[in-house]
């Protein structure tokens, strides 16, 4: 079960790879990978696996430049840090002469197919690779039409793009969205605020206990944008009811139709028996004042 994150290199990738069993001191994560390593009930389900049948698919690594026998991590975090809790001493890795855009390209593309990645992973794990892609001349500007199919092979263009802007965002808010607590569609709308006004929403949401839906995440951008946006604004858009928190009283049609003419519409019975009930509130005021 220990076969997670299995990859083979990108097709642009012409090295040949060199089997060995490199010391565990000498392998080091990714710089700045976006991938979340946790110790949850996986890693304890994985970390038992390699504890009993060892690393059964070899992690990918690259040399580290200007270092002697040192070797930084493309794929295989996971495995990598189960082998440490397992109290292995060596693990299996696949060596592949890659500078570091290739291998970033390398490792984006040998994560994304995971059954569970975090937007805050997918969100960074496109920015790496766009990034990459344009130090290596593949220009994606804006990650257009043209250059999506460079990024990703399941996913638009803009969609991408959508993710890449959630790394605008603060890290507490960035954890309410990996945590379901905020939605993706609101959250790239708030990804454009300034990280002030970003710190006083989560301030807001956190004292109130409340999310912005999406219409009031694009009020705070345009907002933001016009120079409006202010602690008092957010606390005032936040609080306010939204149209799916207001209590509605329903009645059977069948209940009351008889009671009104035939040709009334449902807007007019409605209507009606407003009217009646606040004339019975205004005869019940009298009474009380005639006393």
């Amino acid at each position: 079960m220990n076969n997670e994150n299995t990859m083979k290199p990108a097709d642009a990738v012409k090295s040949k790879a060199k089997a060995a069993r490199i010391p565990l001191e000498k392998l080091h994560p990714f710089e700045g990978h976006p991938y979340k390593v946790q110790d949850n009930e996986e890693m304890e389900a994985l970390t038992e696996s390699i504890r009993e049948n060892g690393i059964l698919s070899p992690l990918i690594v690259r040399p580290l430049e200007n270092t002697t026998e040192e070797y930084e991590v493309i794929s295989g975090h996971r495995r990598l840090h189960a082998a440490e809790k397992a109290g292995l001493a060596t693990a299996p890795a696949l060596i592949y002469a890659l500078n570091r855009d290739e291998a970033s390209v390398v490792l984006v593309d040998s994560n994304l197919h995971r059954e569970h990645i975090l937007p805050s992973e997918k969100s960074f794990a496109y920015k790496l690779k766009m990034d990459a892609l344009n130090h290596q001349g593949i220009t994606c500007g804006q990650v257009g039409h043209k250059s999506r199919e460079d990024i990703s092979d399941t996913e638009s263009g803009r969609q991408i793009q959508r993710y890449i802007r959630l790394t605008n965002l603060i890290p507490q808010i960035l954890e309410k969205v990996d945590d379901t607590r905020v939605a993706f569609t609101p959250a790239v709308e708030l990804s454009y605020l300034a990280e002030q006004e970003q710190q006083d929403l989560l301030d807001t949401m956190e004292s109130e206990d409340c999310t912005p839906s999406l219409s009031q995440a694009q009020r705070m951008k345009r907002l933001s944008q016009e120079g409006h946006l202010n602690m008092d604004v957010i606390f005032a858009i936040l609080t306010e009811e939204k149209a799916n928190q207001k209590e509605k009283l329903k009645i059977p049609m069948e209940r009351i139709r008889s009671f009104f003419p035939k040709e009334y519409t449902a807007s007019q019975i409605e209507q009606t028996i407003v009217k009646m009930c606040e004339e019975r509130y205004r005869n019940k005021m009298r009474d009380r004042d005639a006393r």
